[in-house]
C-alpha cells in the first residue's frame, strides 16, 4: 500500500519533475521531450535515477540530456496536527 503525498513530505520527500529530451527511435535527428514527475528524496534522487536507468534499458530512444527540478513543498517542522477549530465573528 502506498504512503499518501503528505506522509511522503513528512518524510523528507519532495517533487520532482524532470524533462527528458530523447532521439526519436525512427528518426534520431528528431528530438523530443518527455515530462516525469513523481516524490524523490535529494540529494541523491533514487526514484529519479532508478527511472532513468528504466529509460535505457526499455525505451527505444536514447536520452540526450535530462533536466530537473526538485522542490521540498513542507517540512517536518512545519506540520502541525489540529484536534479542534474555534470560529470567532
Amino acid at each position: 500500500m502506498g504512503s499518501s503525498e503528505a506522509e511522503l513530505m513528512l518524510r523528507g520527500y519532495g517533487l520532482t519533475t524532470a524533462e527528458f529530451t530523447y532521439h526519436m527511435p525512427d528518426f534520431s535527428h528528431v528530438l523530443n521531450t518527455f515530462v516525469w514527475q513523481d516524490y524523490d528524496l535529494a540529494p541523491d534522487h533514487p526514484r529519479l535515477l532508478s527511472f532513468i536507468d528504466f529509460w535505457k534499458e526499455e525505451i527505444d530512444g536514447a536520452l540526450h540530456h535530462v533536466r530537473f527540478s526538485h522542490r521540498k513543498q513542507v517540512s517536518g517542522g512545519e506540520w502541525r496536527n489540529l484536534t479542534g477549530e474555534f470560529f470567532v465573528n
